[in-house]
């Protein structure tokens, strides 16, 4: 699952994935979090689902948000979020993520779109809790079919049909996110990403965290670490990685993860390190 630790360095927190082997490009998720929290990352499916039991907090689209059980967590593929508990004793909630064509096939409906993270709907919220926890046991696969279309058929009246039209900005910077998920292990400079698109650094960085809700290093490091964790669950020596991804040596690739674990207090020793780097929370495209 994109954006989520294999293993949560937390021993409350644990969380359970699900495919479905005759449905590519649905997944099923079911966790309860107490203490980790997210950072920024993002998701190439649709992310529907309901909180349980608890509340969770998150970013979304440069704003917080809180669901608690009665409302319904509605997010879009490929937008920025993160996710913390907004309770005492964490949260407990069901997901279901749908890639973009998978929605569009089974509802036959092109252009689905979620103007809201966060809708309050007891009702809805029941039924897709109710579904989702009926998907997770379901066998056969007609069984899956229908509970999947009723899922769908839930948080149908919270879509809206036509996807809004990028901005010619937002289109400019996504040249520059490419940029840097091609060239992540080179040296890159504000200056070299701002002339990408014509603009000067102090307009372009600000452009960029209007639209993207992190600054061009904050990037740049997720997506160093994401490769960094890719290469070291492949067995790849952490000093290779390092150099790999461009962390240049042992001292920066233990401060960008540092960073990226920064709400964690305890230090780290070089085995705790490699043991917790999977359970940092990824930023992927």
């Amino acid at each position: 699952m994109q954006g989520v630790p294999q293993q949560f360095p937390f021993e409350k927190d644990c969380a359970q994935f699900r495919h479905l082997p005759q449905l590519p490009g649905v997944e099923l998720y079911h966790a309860h979090i107490d203490r980790y929290a997210f950072e920024p990352h993002t998701h190439a499916a649709f992310g529907i689902g309901t909180v349980v039991q608890g509340a969770e907090r998150f970013r979304y689209r440069g704003a917080q948000h809180v669901a608690a059980p009665g409302s319904l967590v509605l997010m879009n593929p490929d937008e920025l979020h993160t996710g913390e508990s907004a309770s005492e004793g964490g949260w407990n909630y069901r997901m279901i993520y749908l890639e973009p064509a998978t929605l569009a096939r089974l509802s036959g409906e092109q252009g689905l779109w979620f103007t809201d993270a966060v809708r309050d709907d007891a009702p809805a919220a029941r039924r897709i809790a109710e579904t989702l926890a009926a998907l997770w046991q379901a066998q056969d696969p007609l069984a899956i079919d229908g509970l999947l279309l009723e899922a769908i058929a839930a948080f149908r009246p919270h879509a809206k049909v036509a996807q809004p039209q990028p901005r010619e900005g937002a289109i400019r910077l996504d040249i520059v996110r490419e940029y840097l998920w091609e060239h992540y292990a080179q040296p890159i400079t504000l200056d070299g990403l701002a002339a990408l698109v014509a603009l000067s650094p102090y307009h372009f960085q600000r452009k960029f965290k209007a639209q993207f809700h992190v600054s061009p290093h904050q990037m740049l490091m997720a997506i160093r670490l994401y490769q960094a964790k890719r290469r070291l669950t492949q067995g790849m020596p952490a000093a290779q990685v390092a150099a790999a991804v461009g962390l240049t040596g042992p001292g920066a690739f233990d401060a960008g993860f540092r960073q990226s674990l920064r709400r964690h207090s305890s230090p780290l020793s070089k085995t705790s390190f490699l043991r917790l780097i999977s359970a940092m929370a990824i930023l992927i495209r």
